[in-house]
């Protein structure tokens, strides 16, 4: 098989990957089980846009591709998440972070170089876990751990599946899968003795 094919069927299984941890989340939200932060995800939805545009001009190949479909679907997250009416809170914060993230466009092309959009949107990205933090800090069995477990394999794979590995492709996919991990190491550490009041 030529790396090319490898990487793309490597690509592909991120996505069936993606797509699995989503479907049970969706259905979560739906049934009131899980309450997203919703701005958190239209914060992560417009930063991995602009981090999918960024990896595919970096030479990313067919790993930007399941960044590209992680950003469809974070933003479908938002727009489910708003529906259902789940954590709409919105602070000054929040709008900073959401800015932030669409700063990053201009500055790529004053600095004629991704690598600035991909630091910028990383780093709005990992703020964004601010307040879902602050949510599972509170409400520790409001997020799945299975769900997150599987996007760090996910993002593992987006970094196999990369057509040149460079700081500009692999920083945003390595620093979520590290976010990931955090999350869920608070999570399993506050639902120690707390007892479990969305399934009561």
């Amino acid at each position: 098989m030529s790396p090319l094919s490898l990487q793309a069927w490597l690509s592909a299984v991120a996505m069936v990957l993606t797509y699995l941890a989503f479907a049970p989340y969706f259905r979560s939200i739906l049934a009131g089980t899980t309450r997203p932060h919703v701005f958190s995800w239209v914060v992560w939805g417009t930063n991995t846009s602009v981090a999918f545009v960024a990896t595919l001009s970096a030479g990313g190949g067919a790993g930007a591709w399941a960044v590209g479909f992680s950003a469809v679907i974070t933003l479908a997250v938002a727009a489910l998440a708003w529906t259902q009416r789940a954590d709409v809170r919105i602070t000054r914060s929040d709008w900073g972070f959401f800015l932030a993230g669409l700063a990053a466009i201009p500055l790529w092309f004053v600095a004629s170089d991704p690598l600035w959009a991909i630091v910028v949107v990383t780093a709005v990205e990992l703020l964004g876990f601010g307040p879902t933090v602050r949510k599972s800090w509170q409400q520790p069995w409001s997020e799945p751990v299975a769900f997150l477990a599987i996007l760090i394999v996910r993002n593992a794979l987006v970094i196999a599946a990369l057509g040149e590995r460079t700081l500009t492709t692999v920083l945003f996919p390595a620093a979520m899968a590290v976010a990931c991990a955090l999350l869920i190491a608070i999570l399993l550490w506050r639902r120690q003795g707390s007892p479990d009041t969305l399934r009561r």
